[in-house]
């Protein structure tokens, strides 16, 4: 935003006056100037002079504000702040007139937003489903038919708030799109916001992935570590993923092994806890490992509440 006399010196030597007369007057008879003078009543005319330019961009800001185009389309000096002005009375000299830049509003809640948004990695799963703010009352109202899920995951947020990061995470099972990966960002979001980190890991993708940092082993290694070490932890459709031995023991056996007891895992799945055990104990290179199944969910079924997601296919609606 220009300045006042920025504004006026481009004006034409012929309009100077009459313009500058005009931005004057008009700033002088805005509201905002008035309430300003009868707060600081020892601003007399000298004061308001030298200091036109504050007073102008008081004005303007305010009123760029109260017509908000959006933080992205923001006209102010400082995209998201105001400029707001107060007085000190200083002995023997006119009136000394301060100006402070405020965050507005919107500002704020996006530096909030961006805050919890940073606190949560997503591996193939679109951010904006973390980042949405649901309330409990817009979740249950979307689809009655999993109220009970819903209230199951509203108690688990609400313990973990009072009582602190957990040791036992949630498995939720159910048919296909009745919103189990929907529901756990509901959850990673709403404790985000009390401070806590986490991870969602849309496990058939991210098993390309991980094939692809073999010659990347620190990258590798950097990756299974942030999900060893993470708050909270949501493997998101597990089972729909191509299993090989290496993913099953050494990567997902090697998190929940560390993370058992000591941190929460969550999981979102179309299996039964019995049919994601049946997933685990076949591999097309090895065939058959029934001992493999049985010990991974060792580290698995007794680390997890069971949450029954029911409901209609919201895909595509």
């Amino acid at each position: 935003m220009e300045s006042l006399s920025h504004l006026l010196k481009s004006l034409p030597d012929t309009e100077w006056k009459r313009k500058a007369e005009l931005k004057i007057q008009g700033v002088l008879a805005d509201p905002l100037i008035a309430k300003f003078r009868q707060k600081y009543p020892f601003v007399d005319n000298y004061a308001i002079k030298i200091n036109m330019n504050k007073l102008y961009q008081h004005v303007s800001e305010y009123k760029n504000c109260s017509n908000c185009p959006g933080l992205d389309k923001c006209p102010n000096d400082m995209t998201g702040h105001y400029t707001i002005i107060s007085a000190e009375s200083v002995e023997g000299q006119a009136a000394f007139i301060h100006e402070e830049k405020v965050a507005c509003k919107k500002f704020i809640a996006k530096g909030q937003q961006d805050a919890i948004s940073s606190r949560i990695r997503t591996f193939h799963v679109d951010p904006r489903m973390i980042s949405r703010s649901f309330s409990f009352g817009d979740i249950l109202e979307t689809d009655l038919d999993r109220a009970k899920a819903v209230m199951q995951i509203n108690d688990y947020v609400n313990l973990t708030i009072e009582e602190g990061l957990q040791t036992r995470g949630l498995y939720l099972s159910g048919s296909f799109g009745t919103g189990k990966t929907f529901l756990m960002g509901y959850m990673l979001h709403q404790l985000a916001k009390v401070g806590m980190t986490g991870a969602i890991v849309y496990m058939p993708d991210f098993a390309e992935d991980l094939k692809g940092m073999f010659q990347e082993p620190y990258k590798l290694k950097e990756t299974i570590d942030l999900l060893k070490e993470t708050d909270l932890l949501v493997f998101d459709d597990i089972g729909a993923e191509n299993l090989n031995p290496w993913l099953r023991d050494h990567v997902i056996g090697a998190i929940v092994n560390h993370r058992m007891n000591r941190k929460p895992t969550f999981f979102t799945s179309n299996y039964a806890l019995s049919g994601l055990e049946k997933h685990f104990s076949f591999t097309n290179k090895d065939g058959d490992e029934e001992y493999k199944g049985q010990r991974i969910m060792d580290r698995i079924r007794p680390f997890v509440d069971v949450v029954e997601v029911t409901g209609t296919n919201k895909r595509g609606k």
